[in-house]
């Protein structure tokens, strides 16, 4: 019996995973069954249940992809002297991201988007997907952090915010433009790089409560 190559496994693997990811963003998770799987990848269920069981085996493993690529393009950054700027880094980690799944497209329109907010949909109900994304989600947050710990060793930003607080801020950005993307159709990532730039651009604010807040009249 002829062996087979790795590359022609990880193909394989790559086609279901794909078929998968199309068939959760048309329809959802658990509208999906993996009769729906077989049929978007073109392939028999001996050939798909070789690589994964089932559904959440699928879902996890898409998940578990994406944030792997997203953290290893931070900590990447972070090792860099010095990491490129937030709007930068971002807009490359955000276009590696979608461009690595530009197949993947409903009606024209690029599927990923819509494929991230029917994971978050899910999350409440499946314990195992939540785990798979809490790991990742502490992952990328930990390599954002470095990021702006390395900013703030080399003088580009303030000393006195938490590197973690930024971290959060960031990853929250990157979200919200993909639930914008999921929900009134797709934005080149030039947008969210430019509204960065904009916000980056301000003159330095000062700190504490009233200037977070703006201050309270005199109530006297």
């Amino acid at each position: 019996m002829a062996r087979v190559s790795q590359a022609h496994l990880d193909a394989r693997r790559r086609q279901i995973l794909d078929a998968a990811a199309l068939c959760f963003a048309r329809n959802g998770f658990h509208a999906t069954s993996m009769q729906d799987v077989l049929k978007e990848a073109d392939l028999s269920a001996g050939a798909v249940y070789r690589y994964f069981s089932g559904k959440e085996e699928l879902i996890a493993a898409i998940v578990s992809e994406v944030l792997g690529e997203v953290r290893g393009a931070f900590e990447a950054a972070a090792e860099q002297g010095p990491p490129p700027p937030p709007d930068a880094l971002v807009a490359v980690v955000l276009e590696r991201t979608l461009a690595a799944r530009a197949g993947l497209v409903l009606d024209g329109v690029p599927a990923f988007p819509r494929l991230v907010v029917q994971v978050w949909s899910e999350i409440p109900r499946n314990e195992n997907l939540a785990a798979v994304l809490s790991e990742g989600y502490s992952s990328v947050r930990a390599a954002w952090g470095r990021v702006a710990e390395a900013y703030q060793k080399d003088g580009r930003m303030r000393a006195d915010v938490e590197p973690d607080r930024v971290a959060r801020t960031m990853i929250a950005c990157v979200l919200g433009f993909i639930a914008q993307q999921s929900l009134f159709g797709p934005a080149p990532v030039d947008v969210l790089r430019d509204g960065l730039r904009a916000l980056m651009s301000m003159p330095g604010g000062g700190s504490g409560p009233d200037a977070t807040r703006g201050a309270a009249p005199d109530a006297g």
